[in-house]
């Protein structure tokens, strides 16, 4: 039986971003199907002991930004450290997200998180603002109109998404599930894919 990973992320998340290209890879090389599945971390954070950037500790945002430097580097992955449009109210950038997964299929959908992710993290783009928005669906080769008229059932699967995150205890971005085991946070792909060589 073909085996799937499901996805938990958020399109702001400069990890989700250094991961998202060697994820997909990954599952390429392994032949697995992947649920996208991006979610709310403004609602996992209060349930799971996690806080908005701007209120942890300065000792650790000052170390955010050092091991987002490092990881830069070791990837040779262009990437503002701090970008001018962070953050930014990701809602209509998942929804977006969600009606590509829905009306095209994960591909689609992970094409159009990859562009977003490289607006917001390489390219200083507003990801909130519709004509960025259009600009970076019209990009990927999708409709914007088809995928806006499917905003309702995105937003109603976006809570689902979430709400299962947090039954799932899934806390930071991002978060790959393979047969039931979790694997937070891009440095964990080594792990993740011997996991699916076991």
């Amino acid at each position: 039986m073909k085996r799937t990973i499901d996805y938990y992320f958020s399109p702001m998340s400069p990890w989700t971003y250094l991961g998202h290209r060697r994820f997909r890879e990954l599952a390429t090389r392994h032949g697995v199907d992947v649920n996208v599945k991006p979610v709310d971390y403004g609602r996992i954070f209060p349930v799971s002991g996690g806080l908005p950037l701007k209120q942890r500790s300065a000792q650790r945002q000052a170390y955010r930004l050092m091991e987002l430097e490092r990881w830069r580097d070791f990837l040779g992955v262009p990437l503002n450290l701090e970008p001018r449009f962070f953050p930014y109210a990701t809602d209509a950038a998942v929804f977006m997200i969600i009606a590509a997964d829905q009306a095209c299929g994960p591909s689609e959908a992970m094409d159009l998180a990859g562009a977003l992710m490289t607006a917001c993290w390489a390219q200083e783009c507003d990801c909130a603002d519709a004509d960025t928005l259009k600009r970076l669906v019209d990009g990927v080769g999708l409709d914007v109109a088809v995928l806006r008229s499917r905003e309702a059932q995105a937003r109603a699967t976006y809570d689902r998404y979430t709400q299962e995150a947090i039954e799932r205890q899934i806390f930071g971005a991002p978060t790959y599930v393979l047969d039931g085991k979790l694997f937070w946070g891009q440095d964990r792909l080594d792990f993740l894919e011997r996991a699916l060589q076991a």
